[in-house]
């Protein structure tokens, strides 16, 4: 969600047009054949409270079963992403995911995210057993946010923990990799020189989570770091 887009706003207006927005990437999920979209239901980057925290839950409750309701009509199955404290001040582990995804629908799931619960839980491992039933997607990169084998995440672990709670969804790489502006830079050909089709909110967005538009050369390297650490794990 980007700042205008929040489905706990205290503004009802700004709460309607973010349902319809999230309605609008459903249907488009369903015309790309897709079945299933993560949501995270405040603002990226909003980390203050607009209202009492009964308000807020109530409206992120409604605004999600309208969602919810819009996705089993369309197929398209919702999951909640709980994601770290400096980015949102809402839903940042994983018990909290699924209190709401209860609140919202028996079925309604949750997707977490390897990044965010190295760095929200006691026990990340428990974390993941915790979803059995309703975890919908699991999206990897590693501790530092690079590719999947370039931190210290245990993947032999995180893989086996996902098959004993029977979890056969994907693996979605969604590494952010963190861009170094100094001399000390390990990678100095990460960075785009000659980017094309991105607008300057689109740039703002990945600048702002300390990445930037990555050398075509770099991204395909970190993907596939991420296929070579993990793929013998799943096999």
């Amino acid at each position: 969600m980007n700042p205008g887009r929040n489905l706990l706003a205290k503004d009802e207006a700004e709460r309607a047009t973010s349902v319809q927005y999230v309605k609008n990437c459903i249907t488009m999920v369903k015309e790309l054949d897709g079945y299933e979209m993560t949501i995270v239901p405040g603002t990226v980057g909003k980390i203050e409270p607009d209202a009492t925290p009964e308000e807020e839950w109530g409206w992120a409750v409604q605004s999600l079963k309208e969602c919810y309701e819009h996705g089993k009509k369309e197929g398209v199955k919702i999951a909640i992403e709980p994601i770290n404290r400096f980015e949102t001040y809402f839903i940042s582990r994983a018990a909290q995911a699924l209190a709401l995804a209860e609140a919202v629908a028996d079925d309604c799931g949750v997707c977490l995210d390897a990044f965010h619960i190295n760095m929200e839980e006691a026990d990340p491992y428990e974390s993941i057993r915790s979803t059995k039933g309703r975890l919908v997607d699991f999206h990897v990169a590693d501790t530092n946010r690079f590719a999947c084998g370039q931190g210290h995440w245990d993947w032999l672990k995180v893989v086996g923990t996902l098959k004993s709670i029977g979890y056969d969804g994907a693996l979605t790489v969604e590494f952010v990799a963190p861009i170094d502006r100094t001399p000390a830079n390990p990678y100095p050909d990460a960075i785009e020189t000659d980017p094309v089709d991105i607008t300057p909110e689109q740039k703002k967005f990945i600048e702002e989570h300390g990445s930037s538009l990555l050398s075509e050369e770099f991204y395909s390297w970190q993907v596939e770091t991420c296929a070579k650490t993990l793929l013998p794990l799943i096999s």
